[in-house]
């Protein structure tokens, strides 16, 4: 793990022009956001956020040594978004250096290196300068994504570094004291989905806790939400609901990203730890992943796209009825599907409610590997989601797809009662289609508590 002279923080590059090197000129430039703009409490009001916005070009290494300077970078391979691991590498691994670090990753913590070449936020951290990667703490998927949903994940070690991977999908889900010996500081690198359903930063809030009560700080590398930081739809958690797939009340599409995510949870739910937030730069509240130019993996072998990242606060609740999703198939969560289903009948029914911004095909699918179980190798009938704005709520159009295939599905239907009512964060929607509720009194409530949500997430935000 020791210096190169060709590499800026650990990170080997050659290029003038690489965005390392011009971030390293630029850090004059940076702006601070006081730790005044966040409201903490407990050992929180130690917590500070680094954001380190540099004024400088951002561009791929893809020119040869000697032929680009920086005034020469071209504008198309200026890049617009730099994730939280990039400032870290660029600007603020003093945070890190001389310290022993844990590191709560997966597949998903990849980074632009230069020249097109993606990296891995293990590898940068073993090989960074004066830093000591001590272990890795693996969640659900595993720590490079392969595994199904549900499955328990094994301890090991890292093939390529040697460093121990600390399961915490398993039997443990909070880091004990014994996985925590020796470590300095834990930071946390993942690509949230943007639902509340999403386990990983479940994974982050018991690792915070975890960390706090061994006086370990804690950083979080952020990266974008990939459907959006100003859209803010579905239900909140009822109390008694909070379970993995639902800690604390928010709704079913939050808008935050996991760094806001985790001051939220220090500010208003009770997580004492000494937090960090190293931001991202350049992202903005309005932008999809797609507009970040950052590299993208599925965070998980059933999120392949952004389509599916959209409808999936909506049409993740048909995961607690016998419905299919589309495990199994290149759009997972864009469609539901069963056998006994019409799909042409269920498509015009659904485009009857009128939902902005979505309308809906009937299509055909045929599940397989689908992890679910559910009409294996059989070809089911159903609808897909078609997306006409990024801002569609996905969480309507599942509700109204959940009171027609109730309605369409008459004996083959069979709820899993409390995994659809750890999902909803409530019993109520599950006896309200039951009871033939009407589509609009089942989401009255809903738009009062997004606005509730939203001016308790205010003071949280970052950008």
């Amino acid at each position: 793990m020791g210096s190169d002279p060709r590499c800026v923080d650990g990170v080997a590059c050659d290029h003038e022009a690489c965005p390392m090197k011009l971030a390293k000129r630029g850090r004059d430039r940076r702006a601070i956001l006081s730790t005044s703009q966040v409201r903490m409490t407990g050992k929180a009001s130690q917590s500070c956020i680094i954001a380190l916005f540099l004024g400088v070009a951002l561009a791929a290494c893809t020119a040869a040594p000697g032929n680009t300077t920086d005034s020469e970078v071209p504008e198309s391979e200026e890049r617009q978004v730099r994730s939280g691991i990039e400032v870290l590498l660029s600007d603020s691994l003093h945070l890190v250096q001389g310290k022993t670090v844990g590191l709560l990753t997966n597949h998903t913590g990849i980074y632009w290196t230069g020249d097109g070449i993606v990296g891995s936020t293990i590898d940068a951290l073993y090989e960074a300068n004066n830093v000591d990667l001590v272990a890795l703490y693996a969640p659900e998927h595993g720590i490079r994504g392969q595994e199904q949903a549900g499955a328990a994940i094994d301890s090991g070690r890292d093939e390529r570094t040697g460093v121990p991977i600390h399961s915490l999908y398993g039997e443990v889900r909070k880091p004990t004291p014994a996985m925590l010996e020796g470590v300095g500081v834990l930071l946390f690198d993942m690509q949230d989905i943007g639902a509340r359903y999403y386990t990983y930063v479940s994974t982050m809030a018991l690792a915070m806790e975890a960390a706090g009560e061994q006086d370990i700080p804690f950083i979080v590398l952020d990266r974008p939400n990939p459907v959006r930081g100003d859209v803010v739809q579905g239900n909140l958690l009822k109390p008694g609901y909070e379970t993995f797939v639902g800690m604390y009340p928010v709704p079913m599409r939050h808008g935050m990203t996991a760094g806001e995510l985790a001051q939220l949870y220090v500010g208003e739910f009770g997580l004492e730890v000494d937090l960090h937030v190293v931001p991202l730069d350049g992202w903005t509240r309005d932008m999809t992943f797609d507009q970040t130019q950052l590299p993208w993996v599925p965070p998980s072998p059933n999120m392949p796209s952004l389509e599916s990242a959209l409808a999936y606060p909506g049409t993740c609740l048909f995961e607690g009825t016998p419905i299919s999703v589309g495990r199994g198939t290149d759009r997972a969560f864009q469609w539901v599907g069963a056998p006994w289903l019409d799909g042409v009948q269920l498509a015009e029914s659904l485009n009857g409610y009128g939902i902005n911004g979505v309308r809906f095909e009937s299509t055909t699918f045929t599940p397989r590997n689908a992890g679910d179980r559910k009409f294996e190798g059989q070809e089911v009938s159903g609808v897909l989601l078609i997306p006409e704005s990024t801002d569609y709520d996905a969480s309507k159009a599942a509700v109204a797809m959940l009171l027609e295939t109730y309605s369409m599905s008459g004996d083959n239907w069979l709820w899993a009662d409390a995994h659809f009512d750890r999902l909803a964060g409530t019993d109520s929607l599950r006896l309200s289609i039951e009871a033939d509720a009407d589509f609009a009194e089942l989401i009255s409530a809903w738009e009062s508590e997004n606005q509730a949500f939203e001016q308790l997430r205010s003071p949280y935000l970052i950008y």
